[in-house]
Protein backbone atom coordinates (compact mmCIF):
# COMPACT_ATOMS: atom_id res chain seq x y z
CA UNK A 1 0.00 0.00 0.00
CA UNK A 2 1.19 3.51 -0.77
CA UNK A 3 2.27 5.79 2.11
CA UNK A 4 -0.67 7.95 3.09
CA UNK A 5 -1.30 11.50 4.22
CA UNK A 6 -4.43 13.20 5.46
CA UNK A 7 -6.72 15.31 3.32
CA UNK A 8 -8.85 18.25 4.55
CA UNK A 9 -11.60 15.95 5.75
CA UNK A 10 -9.15 13.91 7.84
CA UNK A 11 -9.28 10.90 5.54
CA UNK A 12 -5.99 9.28 4.56
CA UNK A 13 -4.75 9.43 1.01
CA UNK A 14 -1.51 8.54 -0.72
CA UNK A 15 1.38 10.83 -1.40
CA UNK A 16 1.30 9.44 -4.89
CA UNK A 17 2.83 6.25 -6.23
CA UNK A 18 3.55 5.80 -9.92
CA UNK A 19 1.72 3.16 -11.90
CA UNK A 20 0.36 2.23 -15.29
CA UNK A 21 -3.37 1.88 -15.93
CA UNK A 22 -4.54 -1.24 -17.77
CA UNK A 23 -6.83 0.96 -19.86
CA UNK A 24 -3.99 3.06 -21.27
CA UNK A 25 -0.79 2.49 -23.20
CA UNK A 26 2.03 0.77 -21.25
CA UNK A 27 4.22 3.89 -21.32
CA UNK A 28 1.50 6.13 -19.88
CA UNK A 29 2.62 7.03 -16.35
CA UNK A 30 0.00 7.92 -13.78
CA UNK A 31 -0.01 9.14 -10.18
CA UNK A 32 -2.12 6.86 -8.00
CA UNK A 33 -3.85 8.17 -4.89
CA UNK A 34 -6.11 6.55 -2.34
CA UNK A 35 -9.06 7.81 -0.37
CA UNK A 36 -10.74 6.16 2.58
CA UNK A 37 -14.37 7.16 2.85
CA UNK A 38 -15.17 8.78 6.25
CA UNK A 39 -17.04 6.49 8.69
CA UNK A 40 -20.23 8.59 8.77
CA UNK A 41 -20.74 8.40 4.97
CA UNK A 42 -23.67 6.32 3.74
CA UNK A 43 -24.43 5.51 0.11
CA UNK A 44 -22.71 8.53 -1.44
CA UNK A 45 -21.91 8.72 -5.14
CA UNK A 46 -18.26 7.99 -5.77
CA UNK A 47 -17.71 11.05 -7.97
CA UNK A 48 -19.29 13.42 -5.45
CA UNK A 49 -17.35 11.91 -2.56
CA UNK A 50 -14.02 12.32 -4.36
CA UNK A 51 -14.86 15.88 -5.43
CA UNK A 52 -15.70 16.71 -1.79
CA UNK A 53 -12.54 15.14 -0.40
CA UNK A 54 -10.23 16.60 -3.05
CA UNK A 55 -11.41 20.18 -3.70
CA UNK A 56 -8.18 21.03 -5.51
CA UNK A 57 -9.29 18.76 -8.37
CA UNK A 58 -12.27 19.59 -10.58
CA UNK A 59 -15.27 17.36 -11.18
CA UNK A 60 -14.35 17.34 -14.86
CA UNK A 61 -10.95 15.87 -13.99
CA UNK A 62 -12.61 13.12 -11.95
CA UNK A 63 -15.10 12.44 -14.74
CA UNK A 64 -12.19 11.77 -17.07
CA UNK A 65 -10.69 9.41 -14.53
CA UNK A 66 -13.96 7.48 -14.28
CA UNK A 67 -14.32 7.37 -18.06
CA UNK A 68 -10.77 6.05 -18.42
CA UNK A 69 -11.33 3.36 -15.78
CA UNK A 70 -8.86 4.95 -13.39
CA UNK A 71 -11.10 4.98 -10.30
CA UNK A 72 -11.13 1.60 -8.59
CA UNK A 73 -12.47 -0.24 -5.59
CA UNK A 74 -11.14 -3.66 -4.66
CA UNK A 75 -8.99 -3.61 -7.78
CA UNK A 76 -11.88 -3.11 -10.21
CA UNK A 77 -12.97 0.06 -12.05
CA UNK A 78 -16.17 1.63 -10.74
CA UNK A 79 -18.64 4.02 -12.44
CA UNK A 80 -19.27 7.58 -11.29
CA UNK A 81 -22.59 6.71 -9.63
CA UNK A 82 -21.14 3.80 -7.67
CA UNK A 83 -22.36 3.98 -4.06
CA UNK A 84 -19.63 4.20 -1.45
CA UNK A 85 -19.95 3.89 2.33
CA UNK A 86 -17.73 4.67 5.30
CA UNK A 87 -14.56 2.61 5.53
CA UNK A 88 -14.24 1.84 1.81
CA UNK A 89 -10.88 2.65 0.23
CA UNK A 90 -10.96 3.95 -3.32
CA UNK A 91 -7.90 4.36 -5.51
CA UNK A 92 -7.75 6.80 -8.40
CA UNK A 93 -5.27 8.47 -10.70
CA UNK A 94 -5.01 11.15 -13.36
CA UNK A 95 -3.04 10.96 -16.62
CA UNK A 96 0.03 13.15 -16.62
CA UNK A 97 -0.71 16.62 -17.99
CA UNK A 98 0.63 16.98 -21.51
CA UNK A 99 1.80 20.38 -22.68
CA UNK A 100 -0.49 21.98 -25.24
CA UNK A 101 0.76 21.39 -28.76
CA UNK A 102 -1.11 24.40 -30.07
CA UNK A 103 0.86 27.34 -31.36
CA UNK A 104 0.76 30.63 -29.48
CA UNK A 105 -0.34 33.42 -31.81
CA UNK A 106 -0.12 37.10 -30.88
CA UNK A 107 -3.68 38.26 -31.53
CA UNK A 108 -4.90 41.51 -29.91
CA UNK A 109 -7.36 40.94 -27.06
CA UNK A 110 -9.77 43.40 -25.45
CA UNK A 111 -9.09 42.81 -21.73
CA UNK A 112 -11.84 43.85 -19.30
CA UNK A 113 -10.21 42.45 -16.14
CA UNK A 114 -7.07 40.45 -15.35
CA UNK A 115 -5.17 39.14 -12.35
CA UNK A 116 -3.01 36.09 -11.68
CA UNK A 117 -6.08 33.83 -11.36
CA UNK A 118 -8.40 34.76 -14.19
CA UNK A 119 -9.00 36.89 -17.24
CA UNK A 120 -12.18 38.55 -18.53
CA UNK A 121 -12.29 39.50 -22.20
CA UNK A 122 -14.59 41.27 -24.62
CA UNK A 123 -14.51 38.61 -27.36
CA UNK A 124 -14.64 39.91 -30.90
CA UNK A 125 -17.40 38.69 -33.21
CA UNK A 126 -16.10 36.13 -35.67
CA UNK A 127 -13.49 34.67 -33.31
CA UNK A 128 -13.84 30.96 -32.58
CA UNK A 129 -13.25 30.12 -28.91
CA UNK A 130 -11.33 26.86 -29.25
CA UNK A 131 -9.81 24.84 -32.12
CA UNK A 132 -11.90 22.32 -33.98
CA UNK A 133 -12.57 20.90 -37.39
CA UNK A 134 -12.00 23.54 -40.03
CA UNK A 135 -10.54 26.19 -37.70
CA UNK A 136 -7.21 27.92 -38.22
CA UNK A 137 -4.64 29.40 -35.88
CA UNK A 138 -6.80 32.42 -35.08
CA UNK A 139 -8.93 31.04 -32.24
CA UNK A 140 -9.21 32.54 -28.78
CA UNK A 141 -7.13 29.67 -27.39
CA UNK A 142 -4.25 30.52 -29.74
CA UNK A 143 -4.41 34.13 -28.56
CA UNK A 144 -4.58 33.10 -24.90
CA UNK A 145 -1.48 30.92 -25.18
CA UNK A 146 0.43 33.98 -26.33
CA UNK A 147 -1.17 36.43 -23.90
CA UNK A 148 -0.85 34.26 -20.77
CA UNK A 149 2.46 32.64 -21.78
CA UNK A 150 1.44 29.17 -20.61
CA UNK A 151 -0.29 30.26 -17.41
CA UNK A 152 -3.66 28.64 -18.12
CA UNK A 153 -5.79 26.03 -16.41
CA UNK A 154 -5.33 22.54 -17.85
CA UNK A 155 -8.75 21.26 -16.80
CA UNK A 156 -10.27 21.98 -20.19
CA UNK A 157 -7.77 19.66 -21.87
CA UNK A 158 -5.10 20.24 -24.47
CA UNK A 159 -7.45 21.96 -26.93
CA UNK A 160 -9.28 24.13 -24.39
CA UNK A 161 -6.78 25.45 -21.84
CA UNK A 162 -8.40 27.95 -19.49
CA UNK A 163 -11.80 27.80 -21.21
CA UNK A 164 -14.61 27.76 -18.63
CA UNK A 165 -17.55 28.58 -20.90
CA UNK A 166 -17.97 29.57 -24.53
CA UNK A 167 -19.65 32.01 -26.86
CA UNK A 168 -20.79 31.27 -30.41
CA UNK A 169 -18.45 32.34 -33.16
CA UNK A 170 -20.60 35.31 -34.20
CA UNK A 171 -21.47 36.36 -30.65
CA UNK A 172 -19.33 39.10 -29.12
CA UNK A 173 -18.91 40.09 -25.48
CA UNK A 174 -17.79 38.97 -22.03
CA UNK A 175 -16.00 35.64 -21.73
CA UNK A 176 -14.09 34.34 -18.68
CA UNK A 177 -10.78 32.46 -18.75
CA UNK A 178 -9.14 30.59 -15.84
CA UNK A 179 -5.38 30.84 -15.39
CA UNK A 180 -5.14 27.99 -12.88
CA UNK A 181 -7.15 24.92 -11.89
CA UNK A 182 -8.42 26.44 -8.65
CA UNK A 183 -9.94 29.38 -10.49
CA UNK A 184 -11.32 27.06 -13.17
CA UNK A 185 -13.04 24.87 -10.62
CA UNK A 186 -14.50 27.87 -8.76
CA UNK A 187 -15.86 29.47 -11.93
CA UNK A 188 -17.19 26.17 -13.29
CA UNK A 189 -19.10 25.54 -10.06
CA UNK A 190 -20.77 28.96 -10.30
CA UNK A 191 -21.86 28.27 -13.87
CA UNK A 192 -23.09 24.83 -12.83
CA UNK A 193 -25.00 26.27 -9.86
CA UNK A 194 -26.43 29.02 -12.10
CA UNK A 195 -25.28 31.83 -9.84
CA UNK A 196 -23.54 33.81 -12.61
CA UNK A 197 -25.54 36.77 -13.96
CA UNK A 198 -25.38 36.69 -17.77
CA UNK A 199 -27.08 39.48 -19.72
CA UNK A 200 -27.03 39.81 -23.49
CA UNK A 201 -28.14 42.53 -25.87
CA UNK A 202 -30.04 41.20 -28.88
CA UNK A 203 -31.35 43.12 -31.88
CA UNK A 204 -34.45 41.25 -32.95
CA UNK A 205 -36.81 41.70 -35.86
CA UNK A 206 -40.26 43.16 -35.35
CA UNK A 207 -41.89 44.57 -32.26
CA UNK A 208 -43.19 42.38 -29.39
CA UNK A 209 -46.61 43.16 -27.95
CA UNK A 210 -45.29 43.05 -24.37
CA UNK A 211 -42.43 44.99 -22.80
CA UNK A 212 -40.94 41.96 -21.04
CA UNK A 213 -41.45 38.27 -20.56
CA UNK A 214 -39.96 34.91 -19.63
CA UNK A 215 -39.42 31.88 -21.85
CA UNK A 216 -39.14 28.45 -20.26
CA UNK A 217 -38.98 25.98 -23.11
CA UNK A 218 -36.66 22.96 -23.31
CA UNK A 219 -34.04 23.07 -26.06
CA UNK A 220 -32.68 20.09 -27.95
CA UNK A 221 -31.00 19.12 -31.18
CA UNK A 222 -33.01 19.53 -34.39
CA UNK A 223 -33.58 16.01 -35.69
CA UNK A 224 -33.37 16.96 -39.38
CA UNK A 225 -30.65 19.61 -39.27
CA UNK A 226 -28.02 18.62 -36.72
CA UNK A 227 -26.34 22.03 -36.73
CA UNK A 228 -29.54 23.63 -35.44
CA UNK A 229 -31.41 23.50 -32.15
CA UNK A 230 -35.16 23.41 -31.48
CA UNK A 231 -37.57 24.21 -28.68
CA UNK A 232 -39.97 21.61 -27.33
CA UNK A 233 -43.22 23.11 -26.10
CA UNK A 234 -44.44 20.10 -24.15
CA UNK A 235 -43.55 16.61 -23.03
CA UNK A 236 -45.48 15.28 -26.00
CA UNK A 237 -43.05 17.02 -28.35
CA UNK A 238 -40.07 15.47 -26.60
CA UNK A 239 -40.98 11.88 -25.86
CA UNK A 240 -37.37 10.77 -26.39
CA UNK A 241 -35.99 13.25 -23.87
CA UNK A 242 -34.04 15.23 -26.45
CA UNK A 243 -34.66 18.63 -24.87
CA UNK A 244 -33.03 20.08 -21.77
CA UNK A 245 -34.59 22.77 -19.60
CA UNK A 246 -33.85 26.31 -20.75
CA UNK A 247 -34.89 29.62 -19.19
CA UNK A 248 -34.53 33.09 -20.73
CA UNK A 249 -35.91 36.37 -19.38
CA UNK A 250 -36.20 39.28 -21.81
CA UNK A 251 -37.07 42.97 -21.64
CA UNK A 252 -37.36 45.69 -24.27
CA UNK A 253 -34.51 48.19 -24.05
CA UNK A 254 -35.37 50.27 -27.12
CA UNK A 255 -38.00 49.98 -29.87
CA UNK A 256 -37.46 50.94 -33.50
CA UNK A 257 -41.01 50.98 -34.78
CA UNK A 258 -42.03 47.78 -36.52
CA UNK A 259 -38.54 47.18 -37.93
CA UNK A 260 -36.60 45.93 -34.92
CA UNK A 261 -36.28 45.94 -31.13
CA UNK A 262 -33.27 46.03 -28.83
CA UNK A 263 -33.78 43.44 -26.09
CA UNK A 264 -31.89 42.61 -22.93
CA UNK A 265 -31.89 38.86 -22.42
CA UNK A 266 -30.91 37.23 -19.14
CA UNK A 267 -30.18 33.52 -19.38
CA UNK A 268 -30.50 31.23 -16.37
CA UNK A 269 -29.27 28.18 -18.28
CA UNK A 270 -26.55 27.83 -20.89
CA UNK A 271 -27.95 25.78 -23.75
CA UNK A 272 -26.48 25.89 -27.23
CA UNK A 273 -28.02 28.77 -29.25
CA UNK A 274 -30.40 29.39 -26.33
CA UNK A 275 -31.25 33.05 -26.96
CA UNK A 276 -31.36 32.59 -30.72
CA UNK A 277 -33.78 29.67 -30.46
CA UNK A 278 -35.96 31.27 -27.78
CA UNK A 279 -36.23 34.53 -29.72
CA UNK A 280 -37.31 32.58 -32.81
CA UNK A 281 -39.97 30.79 -30.75
CA UNK A 282 -41.19 34.21 -29.65
CA UNK A 283 -41.58 35.21 -33.30
CA UNK A 284 -38.71 37.71 -33.30
CA UNK A 285 -35.62 36.30 -35.00
CA UNK A 286 -32.32 38.00 -34.20
CA UNK A 287 -31.11 40.26 -37.00
CA UNK A 288 -28.51 38.52 -39.14
CA UNK A 289 -29.38 35.03 -37.84
CA UNK A 290 -29.71 33.28 -41.20
CA UNK A 291 -29.51 29.83 -39.58
CA UNK A 292 -32.79 30.45 -37.76
CA UNK A 293 -34.67 32.08 -40.60
CA UNK A 294 -33.70 35.75 -40.75
CA UNK A 295 -33.90 37.31 -44.21
CA UNK A 296 -32.48 40.67 -45.34
CA UNK A 297 -34.83 43.56 -44.59
CA UNK A 298 -35.19 45.99 -47.53
CA UNK A 299 -35.88 48.80 -45.04
CA UNK A 300 -32.31 48.54 -43.75
CA UNK A 301 -29.76 50.39 -45.92
CA UNK A 302 -26.95 48.31 -44.36
CA UNK A 303 -27.72 44.68 -43.62
CA UNK A 304 -26.11 43.06 -40.55
CA UNK A 305 -23.14 40.90 -41.41
CA UNK A 306 -23.57 38.50 -38.49
CA UNK A 307 -25.92 37.53 -35.66
CA UNK A 308 -26.64 40.72 -33.69
CA UNK A 309 -26.06 39.20 -30.24
CA UNK A 310 -23.66 40.62 -27.64
CA UNK A 311 -22.81 39.36 -24.12
CA UNK A 312 -22.89 42.80 -22.53
CA UNK A 313 -22.97 42.18 -18.76
CA UNK A 314 -21.66 39.44 -16.47
CA UNK A 315 -21.52 39.37 -12.68
CA UNK A 316 -19.45 36.61 -11.06
CA UNK A 317 -17.80 35.98 -7.70
CA UNK A 318 -14.02 35.86 -7.88
CA UNK A 319 -13.18 32.18 -7.22
CA UNK A 320 -10.19 33.03 -5.00
CA UNK A 321 -10.77 36.42 -3.35
CA UNK A 322 -14.56 36.10 -3.08
CA UNK A 323 -15.06 39.64 -4.40
CA UNK A 324 -17.86 40.41 -6.83
CA UNK A 325 -16.73 41.14 -10.38
CA UNK A 326 -19.22 43.32 -12.27
CA UNK A 327 -18.12 43.14 -15.89
CA UNK A 328 -19.47 45.24 -18.77
CA UNK A 329 -18.44 44.93 -22.41
CA UNK A 330 -19.37 47.83 -24.70
CA UNK A 331 -21.01 46.69 -27.96
CA UNK A 332 -18.62 46.42 -30.93
CA UNK A 333 -18.65 48.81 -33.87
CA UNK A 334 -20.92 46.74 -36.10
CA UNK A 335 -23.53 46.41 -33.35
CA UNK A 336 -23.35 50.14 -32.57
CA UNK A 337 -23.65 50.92 -36.29
CA UNK A 338 -26.87 48.92 -36.53
CA UNK A 339 -28.26 50.76 -33.50
CA UNK A 340 -27.36 54.13 -35.05
CA UNK A 341 -28.96 53.12 -38.33
CA UNK A 342 -32.18 52.01 -36.65
CA UNK A 343 -32.37 55.19 -34.56
CA UNK A 344 -31.93 57.28 -37.70
CA UNK A 345 -34.67 55.36 -39.51
CA UNK A 346 -37.00 55.65 -36.53
CA UNK A 347 -36.36 59.37 -36.19
CA UNK A 348 -37.07 59.92 -39.89
CA UNK A 349 -40.25 57.84 -39.72
CA UNK A 350 -41.50 59.80 -36.68
CA UNK A 351 -40.75 63.09 -38.45
CA UNK A 352 -42.77 62.03 -41.49
CA UNK A 353 -45.58 60.91 -39.23
CA UNK A 354 -45.68 64.26 -37.39
CA UNK A 355 -45.56 66.17 -40.67
CA UNK A 356 -48.44 64.14 -42.06
CA UNK A 357 -50.51 64.79 -38.95
CA UNK A 358 -49.85 68.55 -39.08
CA UNK A 359 -50.87 68.92 -42.74
CA UNK A 360 -53.90 66.73 -42.51
CA UNK A 361 -57.13 68.65 -43.04
CA UNK A 362 -59.36 68.71 -40.01
CA UNK A 363 -62.42 66.58 -40.30
CA UNK A 364 -65.76 68.34 -40.72
CA UNK A 365 -67.95 68.00 -37.69
CA UNK A 366 -70.69 65.46 -38.10
CA UNK A 367 -74.09 66.96 -38.87
CA UNK A 368 -76.60 66.97 -36.05
CA UNK A 369 -79.03 64.09 -36.10
CA UNK A 370 -82.23 64.65 -37.98
CA UNK A 371 -85.28 65.33 -35.84
CA UNK A 372 -88.12 63.00 -36.43
CA UNK A 373 -91.42 64.90 -36.41
CA UNK A 374 -94.51 63.09 -35.40
CA UNK A 375 -97.11 63.17 -38.10
CA UNK A 376 -100.01 65.37 -37.32
CA UNK A 377 -103.45 63.88 -37.21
Amino acid sequence: MCPQRRDRSGSPRSTGSRCCSPGLAPDTILTEQTHTVPPHTRHARADKELARAFPEHSRVAFQRSFTSGLVMFDGKPIPRDYKVVGGMTVTFSFPDTKPAELKAVAIPLDVLYEDKHLLALNKAAGMVVHPGAGTGEDTLVHALLAHCKGSLSGIGGVERPGIVHRLDRETSGVILVAKNDKAHRGLAEQFSDRTVLKEYLALVSGSPELLSGSIKKPIGRNQKHRHKMDVFDSDDDDEEGRGRDAHTDWAVEEAFGKIATLMRCTIHTGRTHQIRVHMKSLGHIILGDVVYGWKPDPRLPTQPGRVMLHAEHTVVTHPVSGKELDLHAPPPKDFAAQLAQLRKLTKAANKVKRLAESTRKPKKPAPPPYHVHESRA
